[in-house]
């Protein structure tokens, strides 16, 4: 039976309140006050939907062999990119083996519970690894302002050690527009909402499950977990008032503390289920754009035994306040700030020096010595170790998961940041090896010599002029 063997996720650390937005906006829209409870999850500046997804797909890798998966898929409206393979980005920065298939799926708000699927339907053959993030844009004072979230899922699927069986799935395609973004554009347009939920959510969304009911021959009232990833108010107690499936069954949307994380979120949410189910649970889970998703799950008892990881509950845990809307919107390129003289920098990426050093800038390999055993990052040709100094006698040696903690730091007021001051300093990695880096997702005041941190893949900088993205990894606070 194929099924999902392993699951992760990641919601940023920071909150925006979503008060402090209805507070900037309310004069100009005094109707955002009903949105006004809460909060909702917002990137870091050097975060967008890849390095979003490497953190949700390093959580489901925790303890799993990289070296067994034959295909990674990742879907987001979001993407960074639009002709250069996002999955590729991703699966170097996993270190995945060169020897596998990769595939962005983009282009709808299904696009996530669609990946999943064609991942469940492939993995008879080769175990797959689907991972769905988004940092959408929403535009100042707008509803999606304060509805929106940023997040991640992933899921490896195979046939073996499967803590979720495939039941079985249900499609539809139809091509309603509920919202559009043109090609260029930055921001969604949306229709009337109402009209979103009755002709959209509640019939599309309500064939899909009763498609898939039907199909499978399943009960309603045998559905432990329903997940409908709407936001608006009543619409999934109304799909399974319509289908017949317990109230009871209904799943948290999420909206409370972290927000409508877009293509991501059917499959976040179902990651939250399945960190809270027992073996021999239903989880019915649906995805909505141009048409409908449904897929139908029951828990094994391998589900007892899984490692706990982060996931979703302890990304909900790790969370920083953040009152200050003017970052928020500086963070999210939305309003133009006076940079300084610092931030004048022809930032160009010598694609070549990217290309050969791969391995280390995006997999963060660095070397071990085979003659005396030193670890050291990069990766030379000459070991490091000064009794040793043995030449061409370093295999690769992954230094992503590896403990670190701060050896010296600098809080630096002069050196341009988007976000000030520019934290960097001297890491040491447990077992051998230090470098020099950036630090992200620090508290003002809280970095301090020996505090454990963890290297998490971010963005190092952006070529403007060019539309350019550059990745590194950075030191973050490893709690």
């Amino acid at each position: 039976m194929v099924g999902i063997t392993g699951f992760g996720a990641y919601i940023p650390r920071l909150r925006l309140q979503r008060a402090t937005v209805v507070d900037a906006n309310k004069w100009a829209n005094p109707g955002l006050a009903a949105l006004a409870k809460g909060e909702r999850s917002m990137a870091n500046w050097d975060e967008d939907a890849v390095t979003l997804a490497v953190e949700a797909a390093r959580d489901c890798l925790t303890g799993v062999d990289r070296a067994a998966i034959g295909h990674i898929s990742f879907a987001s409206t979001s993407l960074p990119f639009t002709e250069r393979q996002n999955a590729g980005i991703v699966a170097t920065a996993l270190s995945l083996p060169a020897g596998l298939g990769a595939l962005d799926v983009t282009g709808s708000q299904r696009a996530g519970t669609s990946a999943l699927i064609s991942a469940l339907e492939s993995a008879k053959d080769t175990p797959q690894l689907c991972i769905a993030a988004d940092k959408r844009q929403a535009r100042p004072g707008s509803t999606q302002e304060l509805t929106y979230g940023v997040g991640a899922a992933a899921f490896s699927v195979g046939a073996d050690k499967v803590i979720a069986n495939l039941i079985g799935h249900h499609s539809i395609t139809e091509d309603f527009v509920d919202h559009y973004r043109a090609d260029g554009a930055k921001f969604d347009y949306f229709w009337e909402e109402r009209w979103i939920r009755q002709e959209g959510h509640l019939k599309l969304i309500t064939a899909a499950v009763s498609g898939l009911l039907e199909r499978t021959g399943v009960a309603a009232d045998a559905i432990d977990r329903l997940i409908v990833p709407v936001m608006s108010r009543g619409t999934p107690a109304g799909v399974a008032k319509a289908t017949g499936i317990p109230a009871d069954a209904v799943a948290d949307t999420l909206q409370a503390n972290c927000g409508d994380t877009g293509v991501a979120h059917p499959l976040l949410m179902l990651v939250a289920a399945l960190e809270a189910a027992a073996p021999g649970e239903k989880i019915l889970v649906a995805g909505f754009g141009q048409g409908a998703d449904a897929l139908l799950f029951e828990t094994t008892q391998a589900l007892s035994d899984y490692p706990a990881r982060r996931g979703v509950a302890g990304s909900l845990a790790r969370r920083r306040e953040e009152r200050n809307y003017i970052k928020y919107l500086t963070f999210n390129g939305l309003l133009e700030m006076e940079r300084g003289m610092h931030a004048e920098q022809d930032k160009q990426t010598a694609l070549t020096a990217l290309h050969r050093n791969r391995d280390f800038l995006l997999g963060f390999i660095g070397g071990k010595c085979t003659k005396c055993g030193t670890l050291q990052i990069p990766k030379t040709r000459i070991c490091v170790n000064p009794n040793c100094g043995e030449h061409n006698s370093q295999i690769d040696e992954h230094f992503a998961e590896k403990p670190a903690s701060v050896m010296s730091w600098t809080a630096d007021q002069l050196a341009y940041s988007i976000d000030p001051p520019a934290h960097y300093g001297m890491v040491n990695f447990e077992g051998g090896g230090r470098l020099m880096v950036d630090f992200t997702d620090v508290d003002p005041d809280a970095v301090e010599v020996n505090m454990p941190i963890r290297m998490v893949f971010r963005i190092k900088d952006r070529d403007e002029q060019r539309g350019f993205v550059r990745y590194f990894w950075k030191a973050a606070p490893a709690g």
